[in-house]
C-alpha cells in the first residue's frame, strides 16, 4: 500500500489509498475489534467475572418458570439452604417461587446475593412490546 499524501500549509492533511486498500484496512480494523471482543470476554469467563448461562436455564426462564426457582436450581441449592443463607424460612422461599408471595427488594436483593446473579435477573419486566 503506497498512500498519496496531500498537504495543506506544508503539514500532511490526508492520506489517498486504493480503494481495494481501504478496504482491506476496515476489514483488518474490524477483525482486531472482534479478536479483542473475544479476549476481554474470555478473560471476564476465565476469573469468574463472568459465566455462560446453559441454555436449558433459558429456556426455563423463557417458559415462564419462577426466576427464583430456575436459578436455586441451577445453583443446586434446596429452597432451605437458600432461605438459611437469605435469613427467612424456606416456606418463604416457596411461596416467593409459587407466585404466593410477593418479596421485598430486600429479601430479593438477598435471594440475587447468594445466587450470585444480577437483581435483575429475579425481577419479571412483563410484555414489554
Amino acid at each position: 500500500m503506497k498512500p498519496q499524501i496531500l498537504k495543506k500549509d506544508g503539514k500532511p492533511k490526508y492520506a489517498v489509498i486504493a480503494y481495494a486498500d481501504y478496504q482491506k484496512l476496515i476489514a483488518d480494523s474490524e477483525m482486531l475489534a472482534d479478536v479483542v471482543a473475544f479476549d476481554s470476554a474470555k478473560k471476564a469467563l476465565d476469573s469468574g467475572e463472568e459465566e455462560l448461562i446453559p441454555a436449558v436455564v433459558v429456556d426455563r426462564l423463557l417458559d415462564g418458570v419462577n426466576p427464583v426457582k430456575v436459578w436455586r436450581e441451577y445453583r443446586e441449592m434446596t429452597a432451605a439452604e437458600l432461605a438459611k443463607l437469605c435469613g427467612v424460612t424456606a416456606a418463604a422461599i416457596s411461596q416467593v417461587e409459587t407466585g404466593k408471595r410477593d418479596p421485598s427488594v430486600t429479601l430479593l436483593k438477598k435471594i440475587a446475593t447468594n445466587l450470585r446473579i444480577d437483581l435483575d435477573l429475579l425481577v419479571t419486566h412483563g410484555d414489554e412490546s
